[in-house]
């Protein structure tokens, strides 16, 4: 089995959840995930099965999310499952939460929560924050390409927000720090991932939905349509050269590149100068025979 899935993960299951239901089911033990959603969290959750967790690093790692934000109170978690921090009984306008979210548009600098599974000095940041212990925990630079308002019910104080994000950004940590900015405080209540690179919400599939080998194998997908590399098709020689871990001549721009077989992946690897040469190789079971 090789290819990708578009798993919706659901609320109360961790991203490891996932992949050990899909081991449980397929009886492989090659299964990853890319981009890990905290257990309150839902949404899309790409799943790499066999040797297609060798493409991960090759996936776009932009993100897009939907966030439900509960003003008037701040916690340590910055989510819904955290510890009351801060409180405030500031009532603001979808003036004032517009004008705050300009603030977080381009590249920012952004201090990830406590409770997450940073590492420094080898230890996760919430084993520092469960045994009490303070660690200073140094602003990131991430980039939020869009941020807006898609909904704020002023009865509930509760503000809906779309962000579109790069890698590595705390969804939580804007929550926070948008309450912080408007002098009201605020966490996070909800949250939903409707897109990780070219994996989309509309085009996922329920964990639950899973419950067999063949539902799982009629959902896996040809990691080609997620993968925005250049593409070489090779003939019957040059998969034999490529097979052996050999490099080739093809005309493509300098960078990387993947070579397919009937449309399946053959090789990933670097062309310089119209050489290419492997750096992994994935030879299509169809072209074993030919």
């Amino acid at each position: 089995m090789f290819g990708f899935l578009n798993v919706y993960k659901p609320k109360g299951k961790t991203s490891h959840d996932v992949v050990a239901t899909l081991r449980r089911v397929t009886k492989i033990k090659q299964i990853g995930h890319t981009g890990t959603l905290d257990p309150f969290a839902e949404g899309v959750l790409p799943i790499c099965i066999g040797n297609a967790t060798r493409l991960i690093e090759y996936l776009e790692d932009d993100k897009a999310y939907i966030g439900t934000i509960k003003l008037g109170e701040a916690t340590d978690t910055y989510d819904i499952e955290g510890r009351t921090t801060k409180t405030s009984d500031k009532i603001v306008s979808l003036t004032e939460i517009e004008d705050v979210l300009k603030i977080f548009e381009g590249e920012i600098e952004q201090t990830p929560p406590i409770y997450s599974a940073i590492k420094i000095n080898g230890k996760k940041l919430y084993e520092y924050a469960r045994n009490g212990e303070k660690i200073e925990i140094k602003p990131r630079k991430v980039f939020i390409d869009n941020i807006h308002v898609v909904n704020y019910n002023n009865k509930d104080r509760t503000i809906e927000i779309y962000v579109s994000c790069s890698k590595g950004t705390y969804i939580r940590s804007i929550a926070n720090d948008i309450g912080e900015a408007l002098g009201s405080y605020g966490h996070l209540v909800k949250l939903v991932r409707i897109k990780a690179g070219k994996f989309e919400l509309k085009d996922s599939i329920k964990l639950e939905e899973l419950e067999t080998k063949e539902k799982i194998e009629a959902w896996l997908q040809n990691p080609l349509k997620f993968l925005n590399l250049p593409e070489y098709e090779l003939n019957t020689e040059e998969l034999k050269k490529i097979a052996n871990g050999n490099s080739i001549d093809i005309k493509l721009d300098d960078g990387m590149a993947i070579l397919t077989f009937n449309k399946e992946i053959a090789a990933i690897g670097m062309i310089n100068k119209n050489i290419f040469k492997c750096k992994k190789v994935f030879v299509p079971p169809k072209a074993e025979h030919q």
